[in-house]
Protein backbone atom coordinates (compact mmCIF):
# COMPACT_ATOMS: atom_id res chain seq x y z
CA UNK A 1 0.00 0.00 0.00
CA UNK A 2 1.29 3.35 -1.05
CA UNK A 3 0.39 6.07 2.25
CA UNK A 4 0.90 9.48 0.75
CA UNK A 5 4.18 11.46 0.98
CA UNK A 6 2.56 14.39 3.09
CA UNK A 7 -0.59 15.44 4.60
CA UNK A 8 -3.18 16.21 2.41
CA UNK A 9 -3.82 19.68 3.79
CA UNK A 10 -6.90 21.17 2.01
CA UNK A 11 -9.53 22.38 4.39
CA UNK A 12 -12.99 20.56 3.84
CA UNK A 13 -11.41 17.39 2.18
CA UNK A 14 -9.02 14.97 2.98
CA UNK A 15 -7.02 11.37 0.86
CA UNK A 16 -7.93 8.05 1.22
CA UNK A 17 -5.46 5.89 -0.35
CA UNK A 18 -6.67 3.50 -2.86
CA UNK A 19 -5.81 -0.15 -3.14
CA UNK A 20 -6.26 -3.29 -5.49
CA UNK A 21 -9.89 -3.86 -4.28
CA UNK A 22 -10.56 -0.18 -5.95
CA UNK A 23 -9.83 -1.25 -9.67
CA UNK A 24 -13.61 -1.51 -11.02
CA UNK A 25 -13.99 2.20 -9.21
CA UNK A 26 -11.16 3.66 -11.08
CA UNK A 27 -12.31 2.04 -14.04
CA UNK A 28 -15.52 3.92 -13.43
CA UNK A 29 -13.67 7.40 -13.12
CA UNK A 30 -11.40 6.42 -16.18
CA UNK A 31 -14.55 6.05 -17.87
CA UNK A 32 -15.98 9.57 -16.63
CA UNK A 33 -13.02 11.43 -17.51
CA UNK A 34 -12.74 10.14 -21.36
CA UNK A 35 -16.03 10.60 -21.56
CA UNK A 36 -16.35 14.17 -20.29
CA UNK A 37 -13.86 14.97 -23.00
CA UNK A 38 -15.87 13.22 -26.17
CA UNK A 39 -14.38 10.11 -26.12
CA UNK A 40 -16.58 6.91 -25.98
CA UNK A 41 -14.48 3.82 -24.59
CA UNK A 42 -14.93 0.61 -24.21
CA UNK A 43 -15.10 -0.23 -20.34
CA UNK A 44 -13.06 -3.55 -21.57
CA UNK A 45 -10.16 -1.53 -23.43
CA UNK A 46 -10.16 0.96 -20.02
CA UNK A 47 -10.55 -2.30 -17.61
CA UNK A 48 -7.56 -4.13 -19.07
CA UNK A 49 -5.07 -0.90 -19.09
CA UNK A 50 -6.31 -0.51 -14.96
CA UNK A 51 -6.03 -4.68 -14.41
CA UNK A 52 -2.34 -4.04 -16.59
CA UNK A 53 -1.02 -1.34 -14.87
CA UNK A 54 -1.81 -1.18 -11.28
CA UNK A 55 0.95 -2.54 -9.41
CA UNK A 56 1.89 -2.30 -5.61
CA UNK A 57 4.92 0.23 -5.78
CA UNK A 58 2.19 3.22 -7.39
CA UNK A 59 -0.20 4.98 -5.45
CA UNK A 60 -3.96 5.71 -5.74
CA UNK A 61 -5.30 8.19 -4.08
CA UNK A 62 -9.26 9.52 -3.60
CA UNK A 63 -10.32 12.85 -2.24
CA UNK A 64 -12.95 12.68 0.12
CA UNK A 65 -15.13 15.40 1.64
CA UNK A 66 -14.26 15.75 5.18
CA UNK A 67 -17.77 15.70 6.07
CA UNK A 68 -19.09 12.62 4.20
CA UNK A 69 -16.23 10.75 4.23
CA UNK A 70 -17.57 8.06 1.27
CA UNK A 71 -18.45 10.88 -1.10
CA UNK A 72 -15.04 10.66 -3.33
CA UNK A 73 -14.66 14.19 -5.38
CA UNK A 74 -11.12 13.28 -7.12
CA UNK A 75 -8.39 10.84 -7.59
CA UNK A 76 -5.33 10.69 -8.82
CA UNK A 77 -3.41 7.07 -10.47
CA UNK A 78 -0.08 7.12 -10.62
CA UNK A 79 2.21 4.54 -12.68
CA UNK A 80 5.91 4.53 -14.13
CA UNK A 81 7.57 5.61 -17.23
CA UNK A 82 10.77 4.56 -19.18
CA UNK A 83 12.56 7.56 -20.81
CA UNK A 84 13.42 6.37 -24.10
CA UNK A 85 16.66 8.62 -24.01
CA UNK A 86 18.20 7.88 -20.65
CA UNK A 87 16.24 4.90 -19.63
CA UNK A 88 15.89 6.11 -16.30
CA UNK A 89 12.05 5.29 -14.70
CA UNK A 90 9.78 8.51 -13.69
CA UNK A 91 6.53 8.98 -12.12
CA UNK A 92 3.87 9.54 -14.44
CA UNK A 93 0.24 10.58 -14.06
CA UNK A 94 -2.31 7.87 -15.51
CA UNK A 95 -5.23 9.68 -14.15
CA UNK A 96 -6.15 12.92 -12.57
CA UNK A 97 -9.84 13.60 -12.22
CA UNK A 98 -12.19 16.07 -9.99
CA UNK A 99 -15.37 16.18 -10.00
CA UNK A 100 -16.71 19.22 -12.23
CA UNK A 101 -18.45 20.86 -8.94
CA UNK A 102 -15.51 20.58 -7.20
CA UNK A 103 -13.07 22.39 -9.35
CA UNK A 104 -11.12 25.15 -8.85
CA UNK A 105 -10.64 24.33 -5.11
CA UNK A 106 -7.01 23.71 -5.35
CA UNK A 107 -7.60 19.75 -5.57
CA UNK A 108 -5.63 19.06 -8.64
CA UNK A 109 -2.94 21.55 -7.51
CA UNK A 110 -2.82 19.61 -4.04
CA UNK A 111 -2.83 16.09 -5.42
CA UNK A 112 -0.23 17.18 -7.79
CA UNK A 113 1.75 18.45 -5.00
CA UNK A 114 1.13 15.03 -3.22
CA UNK A 115 2.32 13.65 -6.65
CA UNK A 116 5.69 15.18 -7.01
CA UNK A 117 6.32 14.24 -3.12
CA UNK A 118 5.91 11.01 -3.81
CA UNK A 119 8.07 11.10 -6.87
CA UNK A 120 10.90 12.72 -5.56
CA UNK A 121 10.75 10.82 -2.31
CA UNK A 122 10.99 7.35 -4.56
CA UNK A 123 14.47 9.21 -6.66
CA UNK A 124 12.66 10.15 -9.81
CA UNK A 125 14.09 13.15 -11.84
CA UNK A 126 10.51 13.88 -13.74
CA UNK A 127 7.39 13.53 -13.09
CA UNK A 128 5.25 13.13 -16.40
CA UNK A 129 1.45 13.08 -17.95
CA UNK A 130 -0.71 13.33 -21.08
CA UNK A 131 -3.40 15.60 -21.44
CA UNK A 132 -6.23 16.05 -24.23
CA UNK A 133 -5.22 18.44 -26.57
CA UNK A 134 -8.47 20.06 -25.85
CA UNK A 135 -8.82 20.18 -22.48
CA UNK A 136 -7.40 23.74 -21.77
CA UNK A 137 -8.31 24.28 -18.47
CA UNK A 138 -6.21 21.24 -17.70
CA UNK A 139 -2.97 22.90 -19.80
CA UNK A 140 -3.17 25.78 -18.01
CA UNK A 141 -2.60 24.31 -14.62
CA UNK A 142 0.10 21.90 -15.66
CA UNK A 143 2.01 24.81 -17.06
CA UNK A 144 1.24 27.15 -13.96
CA UNK A 145 2.57 24.02 -12.10
CA UNK A 146 5.90 24.42 -14.14
CA UNK A 147 5.18 21.25 -16.82
CA UNK A 148 6.34 21.79 -20.27
CA UNK A 149 5.40 19.99 -23.15
CA UNK A 150 7.93 17.54 -24.61
CA UNK A 151 5.90 15.30 -27.03
CA UNK A 152 2.75 15.42 -29.02
CA UNK A 153 1.16 12.44 -29.54
CA UNK A 154 -0.68 12.41 -32.87
CA UNK A 155 -2.94 9.87 -34.30
CA UNK A 156 -5.16 9.53 -37.86
CA UNK A 157 -8.39 8.08 -37.73
CA UNK A 158 -8.12 4.80 -39.96
CA UNK A 159 -11.62 3.84 -40.34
Amino acid sequence: MTFPPSPFDLEGYHLQVGNHRDRDRLVQWMALAYDEQGYDCRLEALTQTVYTHFVDDVPLWWVALAAAPTTTVACLWLGNAINPHQGDRYGCILLLYVTPEHRRRGIATALLQQAQQWATGRGDERLGLQVFAHNAAAQALYRKLGYNTTALWMTQALR
